[in-house]
């Protein structure tokens, strides 16, 4: 059983005792208290020799004072381990076993290319609701559209890898346990939901009026807020009931979670979320004719009710209650990036025809590969060190051909998933312009290239983005599950977007630009 200190308990400790003997001989003693089961270890060790007894802890490196008769440090290499012989099943030593390329490689494959199906709905539902009447009438929605779906996708994703690492490092072994921790981060990202949703409504109607040159109207921003709240809550709440399952099923088949969670949050999450925007913003705008007060209802109920709720449920959880004061700032900084795409989807929308179908392709197929490699080193790290420390089998400032070729333990993985997207983009591309305009295809071999080109400098980009966040946030003790993947799916949202402008800018300087047939 790994030990981690501060995941399961604030008042989990690890504490390290080195005492001198008059013989000459040093007993380092590491005292572990999880959950109330106290186990001590005595290490004796000889100072004159050098030596350690045959029990000694594997690990532990040692540096003596010029007299070699006292310890003068003693620094741990690994994580600590307990001894009870319960704790070391046929599970454990399986995920502590590195996997194979090609187990990698069809475990992320086919969640990924379902994933990618489903940024293509998310791309046609998006050229779909653009016409619609109540996006052109009440345009601060269209502005909410990429910060909405990167909400809700930071949210999944972060439920998703901390629930594979819960999984994979031992702490959903039984069903209290199970409960506890899905209950425990549904209700973390209700709360997280509902907050930001009501947040980057105001900033989306802020900038519409901006924008369009009008005065802010406190209706639009009760009604955006609403349609906000509802889209994101429901969704969230939707997505990650499917989430647990699956990390939940996956684990106890003996696959790992971390390759398919992610996978699963990107497969459905876009079309949920654009197709409830869109009912609710409809259904909302119908009902005010005849129920002005319907949207001060719904927002009241939520903030004043749902909220304080779950604020409750995760403050008695031992398992987030320490993440629900500590994981806003990745959530609203990613959200202020994505709303910087979202400016910029606005004013491409109307230059370049055809530019919704293809834009949550590669954000969604870029930010979903970051999570999946960010997930694993993230279930690595927490697997082989303590926060803090660098394993030795990785580094946090490398080039990035070490980082995402031949170097670090996690290179094979990003090799895997730069191979595996480019071919998976084609497919994508194709079967997104063939749907759009109905069984015609107007890309050209100019298109195709561009496309590939601008996939492959932000996929490169973005996994190595990953590398770095991920071992800074764990050199500063911060749990990467909990602010990394904000960072990097917003990251990955903002350039995406701006290559994909730069994209379809090229290809119109050349005459080559995007034609669809409607």
């Amino acid at each position: 059983m790994v030990l981690h200190p501060n995941f399961r308990k604030e008042d989990d400790r690890i504490e390290n005792n080195i005492s001198q003997n008059p013989n000459g001989e040093s007993n380092l003693t590491i005292e572990t208290d999880i959950e109330d089961n106290v186990s001590i270890y005595s290490i004796p060790i000889k100072c004159d020799d050098v030596e350690a007894t045959d029990n000694s802890f594997e690990g532990v490196t040692t540096e003596f004072s010029p007299d070699e008769t006292s310890i003068t440090s003693c620094v741990s290499m690994k994580t600590v381990e307990s001894i009870k012989s319960s704790d070391h099943d046929e599970s454990d030593n399986c995920s502590d076993s590195e996997e194979k390329w090609y187990s990698i490689t069809l475990q992320v494959f086919v969640p990924f290319l379902i994933a990618g199906f489903g940024t293509i709905g998310a791309g046609l539902v998006l050229g779909k609701i653009e016409k619609e009447e109540i996006f052109q009438k009440v345009d601060s929605l269209y502005i909410l559209v990429p910060a909405i779906i990167g909400l809700k996708g930071n949210l999944d994703m972060c439920l998703a890898t901390r629930l594979s690492t819960a999984a994979n490092v031992g702490y959903m072994k039984t069903k209290k346990d199970i409960f506890k921790m899905v209950v425990g981060n549904i209700g973390l990202v209700q709360i997280q939901a509902i907050v930001a949703a009501v947040t980057v409504s105001i900033y989306a109607v802020i900038i519409s009026s901006l924008l369009m040159q009008h005065s802010i109207r406190w209706d639009d921003i009760v009604f955006v807020t609403c349609c906000s709240i509802l889209t994101a809550s429901t969704s969230c709440f939707i997505l990650d009931i499917v989430l647990s399952g699956v990390i939940v099923t996956t684990f106890k088949n003996g696959m790992n979670p971390d390759n398919f969670a992610t996978s699963c949050a990107a497969s459905i999450g876009d079309v949920v979320s654009l197709t409830a925007l869109s009912l609710y913003a409809q259904s909302i705008h119908l009902l005010l004719e005849t129920s002005p007060w319907i949207c001060y209802a719904i927002a009241g109920t939520y903030i004043f009710i749902i909220l304080p709720f779950w604020v409750c449920v995760v403050i008695k959880n031992e398992y987030t209650k320490k993440i629900l004061t500590e994981g806003w700032v990745p959530v609203f900084l990613a959200l202020f990036i994505s709303g910087l795409g979202g400016l910029l989807l606005d004013n491409a929308v109307g230059q370049f025809p055809g530019f919704v179908v293809f834009q949550p392709i590669i954000n969604g197929i870029g930010g979903n590969l970051a999570s999946i490699h960010t997930s694993r080193m993230s279930t690595m790290l927490q697997k082989s060190s303590l926060p803090g420390i660098i394993p030795p089998h990785t580094k946090v400032c490398v080039s990035p051909w070490t980082a995402l070729i031949s170097g670090v333990f996690s290179a094979k993985t990003a090799r895997i998933l730069i191979l595996i997207s480019l071919p998976a983009k084609t497919i994508f591309v194709f079967v997104a312009d063939i749907i759009y305009n109905q069984g015609v295809s107007c890309i050209t071999p100019a298109f195709i290239f561009t496309y590939l080109l601008i996939t492959l400098i932000q996929i490169t980009l973005l996994l190595y983005a990953a590398h770095l966040v991920t071992h800074l946030l764990w050199k500063f003790k911060i749990n990467p599950d909990n602010a990394a993947i904000p960072y990097l799916t917003a990251l990955g949202d903002l350039l995406g977007t701006c290559l994909l402008v730069l994209a379809f800018t090229f290809l119109k300087s050349i005459g080559q630009q995007y034609k669809p047939i409607h």
